[in-house]
């Protein structure tokens, strides 16, 4: 019998997967600890059994390739996993996809306390004495705001406050939201609508706008949603970057430079850390997009900058001739999740 499995994900400490474990006797409970996983050492414990784990590369892929993904189709029926605090179950999800696993949900705890601030913040995993390898150059507030947004259903760890709640309307809003003092699990999992994405993997050519977003301003946070069928400027747009970074919460963008007509970059952002690749050849039309979750930057003035940083009339009718000078080649490398 293949794995279901419910993630349950979280920067912060609860007892969420314990409580799913609770409420499903049949279950299997399987939490990893990966503070070590630098040095080459994973701990993981499959219903209250340890196993040290000795890898020769330790990387967060490694652990799910020869770990985690194994373990759940050794195991079969329902799993409940609680990931480490460093792990995005959307890389989880992806290493799952060519398997027979099922993703029932994808279940993240959020901590109202310090959600916000991590979220828009520039700290590193190793500010935090957490980076999972030597080459991991993540950031905090992209690791925080990648398990909210995959979320099927978010736990709130207190109340929450007017502006966190309209950050989360535009960044999950189908998923449906619990206290943690008051937390019925088997009524949320029933909570979450049909269209859940419970672990699809999107490959960056549908819609960014996911769910049903209010595009309303509210409590100063706001989402600009720009399109164009026109190619950007490439040193025009690297000399815009900057605007989207601060007071900024996301940014993900498929995008179209002058210089590489046949190549969709990849842009996405998170607090102060930035992301691009390429997600390949172009499908069809180049229908570029952008969307921005801003807290407190100037929506208006961020699609004043992105519109400045498209090619002009002229540019446009030369564009095979001239020479642009394209910092994306070098920058970017190839989409990994």
């Amino acid at each position: 019998m293949a794995a279901r499995v419910v993630l349950v994900a979280g920067f912060t400490r609860h007892d969420v997967a314990d409580e799913l474990w609770r409420a499903s006797p049949e279950s299997s409970l399987v939490r990893h600890d990966l503070s070590s996983l630098a040095d080459g050492v994973v701990r993981r414990w499959a219903d209250g059994r340890l196993t040290v784990l000795e890898l020769a590369h330790g990387c967060v892929s490694c652990t799910l390739r020869l770990d985690l993904v194994p373990l759940l189709e050794r195991l079969g029926g329902r799993v409940i996993v609680q990931l480490d605090p460093m792990l995005e179950p959307e890389a989880v999800c992806f290493a799952l996809s060519e398997t027979e696993v099922e993703v029932e949900a994808v279940v993240t705890v959020i901590d109202t306390a310090t959600w916000l601030d991590d979220a828009t913040g520039a700290d590193s995993l190793a500010d935090r004495g957490m980076r999972a390898a030597e080459g991991d150059e993540r950031t905090v507030a992209q690791v925080v705001v990648g398990q909210a947004e995959f979320a099927d259903a978010l736990v709130l760890t207190g109340p929450g406050d007017p502006v966190l709640t309209a950050v989360l309307d535009r960044l999950t809003p189908d998923a449906p939201r619990r206290r943690l003092d008051a937390l019925d699990v088997v009524e949320m999992l029933a909570a979450i609508p049909a269209g859940a994405r419970r672990g699809e993997i999107d490959d960056g050519f549908g819609s960014l706008l996911f769910g049903r977003p209010s595009l309303e301003p509210a409590h100063g946070v706001s989402v600009v949603h720009f399109t164009d069928r026109r190619p950007f400027h490439p040193m025009r747009l690297h000399n815009c970057i900057d605007v989207l970074l601060d007071g900024v919460v996301r940014v993900r963008g498929r995008v179209w430079v002058a210089s590489q007509p046949d190549a969709a970059l990849w842009l996405e952002s998170a607090g102060g850390g930035l992301r691009v690749g390429n997600l390949g050849p172009w499908e069809g039309d180049r229908d570029q997009e952008v969307v921005v979750i801003t807290r407190s930057a100037d929506a208006a003035g961020i699609a004043a900058a992105l519109r400045s940083a498209l090619v002009t009339d002229e540019e446009l009718a030369l564009v095979t001739e001239l020479d642009f000078v394209d910092p994306f080649t070098e920058w970017h490398e190839e989409m990994e999740l």
